[in-house]
């Protein structure tokens, strides 16, 4: 019976439903890489969320065989030199969509309506009105024509927004009015109220947003990063907003995470920050175990040839 070690602060709850659903495996539930280190040699399945899988713990695992991430990212799992080549990685998918379109949506009408000020305003006792600029017929430019950016296609239609994208792998997408190839970014930022980074991380899509994108925007626009930190130049970015020629940025990824307590963009008045919070929900463990769940199933009955691997051929 192979021993399936769960990393996860809800580790005990994935290990009691992965029982009842597929109880071929000998599930180890730790709490922290510290309660994992003792049982990790033994153990040929870890099931973690990718972030917080430390190269120390991959190292230890001798028998490691396949890593079933609790998300959809995997770059540190990638560039990862402890993990060996020959292990088999997935990860979880397809759910993601409320979640991060809610996100989006939150940054885009708090930086707009200012909400920071709001609430410095009622915590120093003033009474400071101003006009509140509406969703309604602004546009907003989508970069990554994935699932995630339908769903978002969706609830931005609803307020009544104009949608865009920028995508070289589609031509069409439900909700979307206009897409642009990568090659006419700029042109289609350029027509935008508001800027939403959504496409995955890659050598190719690193600082897809760049100076010149930057550039072409709009000195009322605002950018909204829910992607990867790595997609957007963040020193650009920083003098942007600085120079105020984009009015404001509303991020949940960075270049560097946890967010250094001293980084700039803390102190900026028109950046919100969010601790990388999109995937999250309060239904998450609900969302990710039936993945789980599928992908343990089709391990025990073919093995690593019948999981949907992720290439590890592409590192970030």
């Amino acid at each position: 019976m192979a021993n399936v070690l769960i990393l996860d602060e809800h580790a005990d709850w994935y290990a009691e439903q992965l029982s009842a659903r597929q109880p071929g495996f000998s599930y180890h539930a730790a709490r922290s890489p510290e309660e994992a280190m003792p049982i990790a040699a033994g153990a040929e399945v870890l099931i973690a969320l990718a972030p917080r899988i430390p190269a120390e713990l991959v190292a230890a695992m001798e028998r490691l065989a396949w890593v079933q991430a609790l998300t959809t990212g995997v770059d540190n799992l990638l560039a990862m030199k402890e993990l060996p080549d020959d292990v088999a990685l997935t990860s979880c998918g397809g759910f993601h969509g409320p979640q991060m379109s809610e996100l989006a949506v939150m940054l885009m009408l708090a930086s707009a309506r200012r909400l920071p000020q709001m609430i410095a305003d009622q915590q120093a006792g003033n009474w400071t009105r101003w006009e509140q600029p509406l969703l309604r017929d602004k546009t907003v430019c989508i970069i990554g024509l994935g699932s995630i950016a339908e769903y978002l296609a969706g609830l931005c239609g609803a307020f009544g927004m104009r949608v865009t994208g920028v995508s070289d792998g589609r031509r069409e997408a439900p909700g979307i009015d206009r897409i642009h190839p990568r090659a006419e970014i700029e042109t289609a930022v350029a027509e935008a109220d508001f800027l939403v980074v959504l496409v995955p991380y890659s050598p190719r899509t690193h600082h897809i947003v760049d100076a010149a994108v930057l550039a072409a925007m709009k000195p009322s626009a605002i950018l909204v990063n829910i992607a990867r930190g790595g997609c957007v130049d963040e020193d650009a970015l920083l003098d942007s907003l600085r120079a105020g020629r984009i009015a404001g940025a509303g991020l949940d990824v960075f270049a560097t995470e946890p967010l250094p307590a001293d980084c700039p963009f803390r102190s900026l008045p028109n950046v919100i920050v969010t601790p990388h919070i999109g995937g999250y929900a309060d239904v998450y463990r609900q969302q990710a175990l039936p993945i789980v769940a599928a992908n343990l199933d089709a391990y025990a009955k073919g093995g690593i040839d019948a999981l949907p691997l992720i290439d590890r051929g592409t590192k970030p």
